[in-house]
Parts: C-alpha cells; sequence; structure tokens
C-alpha cells in the first residue's frame, strides 16, 4: 500500500471555494495570481497541477471527513463544497479506481500551458469498471494515448 500525502487547504474568493494544494517546491501553498486572477507558474520549467490531480486529493479528504464524521452524508459534504450531488458523486467515484492509478493521477506532472492530457470525465468509463485489472488495462491505454507517465505497478503488471 502506498501513502501519498499532500497539504490542501481551502480558499474562499467571490464566494466560490477552492482547493489549493502545496506542493514540496512551493515555500507558500497559493499559487501566484495573474491580474485577471489566473493562476501563473512561478518559473519556467514549473505549471499549474493538474486538475484530476486536485479532484483526486479532494475526493480522498471528502471520504475521510465522511469516515470521521465531520460530514454526516455526501449529501451534505455537495452543499457544504457547493457543487451539486451528481458532481461530488462523480468526485467520490474516483476513490474506485485501483490504488496504484490513484497515486499516478496525485503525481501527474505540471501542466505548463494549455488544457490538462487527463481529464476526470476522461477517467469516469475506467472508474466504472469492477475489476482493477481492467482499470489498469484502460489507464495504460489513457496514459499511453496522452503520453503520461505510467505507474510502475503498471509497468509489473503486463
Amino acid at each position: 500500500m502506498t501513502t501519498v500525502t499532500r497539504s490542501i487547504r481551502f480558499t474562499t474568493k467571490d464566494r466560490r471555494k477552492r482547493a489549493v494544494v502545496a506542493t514540496s517546491r512551493d515555500a507558500s501553498p497559493l499559487p501566484p495570481k495573474a491580474p485577471g486572477g489566473k493562476a501563473v507558474a512561478t518559473d519556467a520549467n514549473e505549471g499549474r497541477v493538474p486538475r484530476v490531480a486536485r479532484l483526486m486529493a479532494l475526493a480522498i479528504r471528502f471520504d475521510g471527513l465522511l469516515r470521521d464524521g465531520v460530514v454526516a452524508n455526501q449529501t451534505e459534504l455537495a452543499r457544504l463544497a457547493r457543487v451539486t450531488q451528481p458532481r461530488m458523486t462523480q468526485i467520490m467515484n474516483l476513490l474506485h479506481l485501483a490504488p496504484d492509478i490513484q497515486e499516478a493521477l496525485l503525481m501527474l506532472p505540471p501542466t505548463r500551458d494549455g488544457r490538462d492530457a487527463i481529464s476526470e470525465r476522461d477517467l469516469r468509463p475506467i472508474a466504472g469498471l469492477t475489476s482493477w485489472r481492467t482499470q489498469r488495462r484502460g489507464w495504460l491505454q489513457l496514459a499511453s494515448r496522452f503520453g503520461e507517465p505510467k505507474s510502475a505497478a503498471d509497468d509489473e503488471r503486463r
């Protein structure tokens, strides 16, 4: 079993809650903002954390809140996060992925410009599979299609 620890902080801006994931490279957990309010890279080699990595981290955090009894149920969690119940279900369904896929999502390289290579929508069919073995096959196909790095566990299962 692999444990991944990341610092996540919730900030509120314009009445919207946002999760901010601190990386080991950042002294501050908040990324610098451009005049338009968009996060900008602090270095030419850095980028932003892919959205699917943030969503995976949120799903893990939300699961902990549910297990610890901080929130009663997913409906209350959706209300507090200001998202719809179906969207909360989509986020929580990321927890159905095999642990090595979850780890690979959390460790995706930063996105330097443009859209993220892998989105949560791309992962929905994979998360819906009941067998971790078939999930891993689907992940390998998805990751190879976008040129994303695979987890070490994926190479061992070939």
